[in-house]
């Protein structure tokens, strides 16, 4: 009996052993750092509201809503406006939106983001008035009230204007209180819920290894390639809550897909350390095609030769000019098309080699991001790239 005690512990310290050289080369990372627990999220809240106090940088004068709305508003305070014109340059319509974080409490403040749905031109200096913020379901789960800032500016008179980042938004920190709580009831749940952040088998089943072995008394059971469930055996004292501070904290070997993301209107290549790039040969050049356009004016002097004696100035029809004897003004145009080609080598990238020799043979044949992205993509239909290929 000793010796199969040893026999089968020697058993698991090798499997444990071979496991962690395969997961050697991986990044650890906490499970509440690449996963998320189903039902604790966030929940958006949006509330529409007026800005006052803008230096006449508010909506036009013509704006219906803002003007009926500023009305309404006056109303609710016991003055009517009813027959009277309301200048409303000084106000501003605006959309409200701002993230209820879980757990929160009557009380919480949070953040809100402020922005112009009308044509105010700034937001600066304005003061957003009490506004409730609902939630998907009508509710209304908290107001908002105060001062806007802004990340930029606007100044200018009737013939120039300076404007710095984007003035018709604006945010308000710690402005809004919740009203009303969304309520988690833990103490009575006995399953939880795990989805990863990014859906991947190998992570999902190294996600389920690790709870198993690190937590007792509970039946870990991986659904897919995002989705890990936890449930609390029955003899299991407690509920998922005791469980989810040591869970959260655990770490786990993440397996990153090979991925190279491009953005085309920046030009920003975001390659994974996992990309690889079979034998290729590469040549890229740029070829670059210029028109540019010039016009001449041929003025004639008066009474140029061939004018002939007592000739007078002479008034088109169409247009009215009048012109000196002697010949008109002509306006030609002359066209340059120039065209002009790169001369690049073909340039061998051999196989299998990292990210970092990857990035220094592309730039050996000096590529831009742009061109890089071109490149990538002709290597992609080519099927030397081992990786997944995403334009945003």
């Amino acid at each position: 009996m000793g010796k199969m005690g040893v026999t089968w512990r020697g058993v698991v310290l090798a499997f444990v052993f071979v496991l962690g050289l395969g997961w050697a080369g991986a990044e650890a990372a906490r499970i509440k750092d690449i996963a998320e627990f189903n039902g604790i999220r966030d929940n958006q809240l949006i509330g529409y509201g007026l800005v006052v106090g803008l230096a006449g940088t508010g909506d036009d004068v013509d704006n219906g809503f803002t003007k009926e709305t500023l009305a309404n508003l006056l109303s609710s305070q016991g003055l009517y406006t009813k027959g009277k014109k309301i200048d409303a340059d000084n106000t501003a319509a605006v959309m409200i939106t701002a993230v209820m974080p879980p757990f929160a409490r009557v009380g919480t403040k949070v953040d809100v983001t402020v922005s112009s749905i009308g044509d105010a031109k700034s937001l600066q200096g304005g003061t957003l008035l009490m506004t409730p913020l609902k939630g998907a379901d009508g509710q209304v789960y908290a107001v908002a009230q105060g001062p806007v800032v802004l990340g930029g500016f606007t100044a200018g008179g009737s013939g120039a204007r300076a404007v710095k980042n984007h003035p018709a938004v604006g945010t308000i920190s710690n402005c809004a209180f919740i009203e009303r709580e969304l309520r988690y009831d833990l103490d009575r749940m006995r399953e939880l819920t795990i989805q990863l952040q990014h859906p991947d088998f190998t992570t999902a089943g190294r996600v389920a290894d690790v709870i198993r072995s690190s937590l007792d008394g509970v039946a870990v059971r991986q659904v897919d390639g995002r989705v890990i469930t936890v449930a609390m055996l029955p003899q299991a004292a407690g509920s998922v809550v005791d469980i989810l501070p040591r869970l959260e904290n655990l770490e786990v070997p993440v397996d990153a897909p090979a991925v190279v993301v491009m953005n085309e209107r920046t030009g920003t290549v975001v390659m994974g350390e996992n990309v690889r790039i079979s034998t290729v040969a590469v040549s890229h050049g740029n070829l670059s095609i210029q028109i540019r356009e010039d016009y001449r004016v041929s003025q004639p002097l008066p009474f140029a030769p061939g004018t002939a004696p007592g000739d007078r100035p002479v008034k088109d029809a169409k247009t009215g000019t009048v012109f000196a004897p002697g010949g008109q003004t002509v306006v030609t145009q002359e066209t340059t098309v120039g065209a002009a080609e790169e001369k690049r080598q073909l340039m061998v990238v051999p196989r299998g080699v990292t990210i970092d020799e990857v990035v220094k043979a592309l730039n050996a044949i000096g590529v831009t991001p742009r061109d890089l992205i071109t490149i990538l993509q002709t290597i992609k239909a080519a099927g030397a790239l081992q990786a997944d290929l995403k334009i945003i």
